[in-house]
């Protein structure tokens, strides 16, 4: 990913957006679903993009003093994001956009990271929000198997379940 022509309230901004919505997201999935682990996995993975959140509008107050900051309607950088079409659009689907919406923050993330000094403190959380974004994919990635193996239980062949 190259971020080099974005200037760093560009990038900050983008990241708080991205947060922001990808905490939305999980939220409404979370109401969506009736199976109380996925539930509770995806509440935790809300709660984590809000503390990604508040350490991205803590990182832009301290680049560019407290001065209030607006969300841009549309990132300036192009992220995935996760768009829910309709109200009966497959868990799996959904969980498949924010997979690679959270691939997009590890690899942006991990970019972020070089524009601050090798020996930062700032470098080295970045690097670790990026790790977490790579862990909330392993999870995400688990709970779409599961989903479309579920979605799939639902679904009726004709003559299956003829026989002796």
């Amino acid at each position: 990913m190259d971020i080099s022509k974005f200037n760093l309230k560009d990038l900050l901004l983008t990241a708080l957006k991205a947060e922001l919505e990808s905490k939305k997201i999980y939220e409404v999935t979370a109401d969506r679903v009736s199976n109380f682990l996925l539930k509770d996995r995806l509440k935790f993975l809300a709660n984590e993009e809000n503390r990604h959140y508040l350490f991205f509008q803590d990182l832009y107050y301290q680049e560019f003093g407290n001065t209030e900051f607006t969300l841009p309607d549309k990132t300036p950088v192009p992220l995935p994001t996760i768009n829910i079409s309709s109200e009966d659009m497959p868990i799996s689907a959904i969980l498949t956009q924010a997979l690679e919406a959270e691939k997009a923050a590890f690899d942006f993330y991990t970019v972020l990271a070089e524009r601050y000094n090798s020996k930062s403190e700032i470098k080295n959380m970045l690097l670790y929000i990026a790790s977490m974004e790579m862990g909330h994919y392993r999870l995400l990635e688990i709970e779409r198997e599961n989903a479309e193996k579920f979605e799939a239980y639902n679904i009726e062949y004709p003559l299956m379940h003829i026989g002796p």
